[in-house]
């Protein structure tokens, strides 16, 4: 009960005073020319003092409110640079398998080609060995 009466010996609060502390608070803007949002309502009989409470919690809500949308704003501008990102790898990779399928079939010429070279070496080794063989044997072994 001691609480009580520390309350009543207090001096009166002077709402205008209160209003205008409040908008010194805040020198770039007064809270007269802060629209509230469309989603509220001030009801009838709410005292001066529940409505100026209720208007700077709803103008709280909704600068969060509008943080976050912009906030979602910069995710979609993110996710769309992920997505451009993404293109550009999946372009990368095509590109590195048609790389790797043209290595694919250079190793194959160089391969048939080595094994070509291979095959006619070994033919003109045959054909050196054969004339030889006739040198030494004489033209007349068939």
């Amino acid at each position: 009960m001691g609480n009580i009466e520390q309350l009543r010996k207090t001096p009166e609060v002077s709402l205008a005073q209160l209003e205008a502390d409040i908008s010194m608070g805040r020198p770039s803007t007064s809270l007269a020319s802060i629209a509230l949002p469309d989603y509220v309502e001030h009801q009838d009989g709410v005292p001066r003092v529940g409505a100026l409470s209720a208007e700077a919690v709803v103008r709280d809500y909704e600068a969060a409110a509008k943080e976050m949308e912009a906030m979602g704003a910069e995710l979609i501008d993110a996710a769309k640079k992920c997505e451009a990102m993404t293109a550009e790898v999946h372009n990368a990779i095509a590109y590195m398998r048609d790389t790797a399928a043209a290595y694919r079939e250079e190793a194959k010429k160089i391969f048939k080609r080595i094994e070509d070279c291979a095959l006619f070496t070994e033919d003109v080794r045959k054909t050196c060995e054969q004339v030889k063989r006739r040198m030494i044997d004489g033209p007349n072994t068939n």
